[in-house]
């Protein structure tokens, strides 16, 4: 009886919603109202990605480290600072405004791309210290072993930027940052000699060839915006050297313009985390550096990435030709990033001297 009435009453809402829509007025009124709460969806969507496509505040590094070390009432140790700003990056990619992006499959979110781009940025600079701090800087030689939680967190990290489910991404970079939280603690007691942070030359070389690396590659990506016609340099300086197949002595290089944004962002995210690190490294590596009187190179580095930092006032990534009347941000950005690059084979250099 009492499933009787329930479709009873489903039929009188349906026929009574049918007459109310044949009526012009009513008609109107409910077009209206359909058109009114569409729009305001998309009117808070758009809010929303607004809110949400901005990048984390910048940090002193030392000035964390020393908050933080006070808070939890530990040693400022070598080390400490550039560990700590490493957790620091991480926790600012899960936690900013809109959490991680990287992943999400419904709307604002996946709509978005700048974000996300910045995001992996970001992710690439926290892989490759990470890397650094697990193969050469917590260990004295290659034969020595390895930090037992750096060897959890490493590969953490690596976890693919893009899972949303069975395991979402955030939680396998998290199993990273608790790795890293238990080494950082081992490292600042002073009366443990387990967790070591090895502030040497040939370390902070080391990390530096790999970021001259990733800086190279991006600055080539962004010079690719408009296309270019390059010479294969591949095997230069070695006249016994091969490759597995042979390539064209010309190459046409040419960035999609689909991914003309997705590259400057991407940079730009890269270039944030690389700031932090190397003001760390400058703390926790100052006495090498004074010693080889490398500090102004470093901080020209710094320099010249912050200058990449600069707020972009135009509502898109424009791709003007490289003297042409339309500005072309991923040339400005490639002039940056390439100027940073060549101070940092200038610093390896200095750091590899005797």
């Amino acid at each position: 009886m009492a499933m009787t009435q329930l479709i009873q009453q489903g039929k009188d809402m349906i026929w009574s919603f049918t007459d109310r829509f044949q009526d012009p007025e009513s008609r109107q009124q409910t077009i209206k109202f359909i058109s009114g709460f569409v729009l305001g969806i998309i009117l808070l969507l758009l809010l929303i990605m607004l809110w949400w496509d901005r990048s984390p505040a910048s940090f002193d590094p030392v000035k964390h480290s020393q908050e933080v070390a006070t808070a939890k009432q530990q040693h400022i140790v070598t080390g400490y600072t550039s560990t700590l700003t490493l957790i620091k990056l991480t926790n600012s990619l899960l936690n900013k405004s809109g959490g991680y992006l990287s992943n999400d499959v419904i709307p604002p979110s996946i709509w978005m791309d700048n974000i996300p781009n910045w995001e992996f940025g970001v992710l690439v600079q926290i892989r490759d210290y990470s890397r650094a701090l697990r193969n050469d800087i917590s260990r004295s030689q290659s034969q020595s072993l390895e930090d037992a939680d750096l060897a959890i967190a490493e590969p953490q990290f690596n976890f693919n930027s893009e899972s949303w489910l069975f395991p979402p991404t955030e939680r396998e970079y998290r199993k990273g940052v608790t790795a890293l939280e238990s080494y950082l603690n081992r490292l600042s007691n002073t009366e443990q000699d387990d967790a070591q942070f090895y502030a040497r030359a040939d370390n902070l070389a080391d990390w530096l060839a790999i970021v001259e690396k990733r800086l190279g590659s991006l600055s080539q990506r962004l010079s690719a915006s408009v296309g270019q016609i390059r010479i294969n340099t591949d095997l230069a300086g070695d006249p016994d050297a091969n490759q597995s197949t042979p390539a064209p002595a010309e190459l046409i290089t040419k960035t999609p313009w689909t991914e003309i944004d997705d590259v400057f962002y991407e940079t730009r995210g890269s270039a944030w985390a690389l700031i932090h690190l190397l003001k760390a490294a400058e703390h926790d590596f100052a006495d090498i550096l004074q010693k080889k009187n490398a500090l102004i190179s470093l901080r020209q580095i710094i320099r010249e990435l912050e200058a990449s930092q600069e707020s972009v006032w135009s509502p898109i990534i424009l791709n003007g030709s490289g003297f042409g009347f339309v500005a072309n941000h991923s040339l400005v950005m490639a002039s940056y990033i390439s100027r940073a690059n060549a101070a940092i084979i200038d610093l390896r250099a200095l750091l590899n001297q005797g």
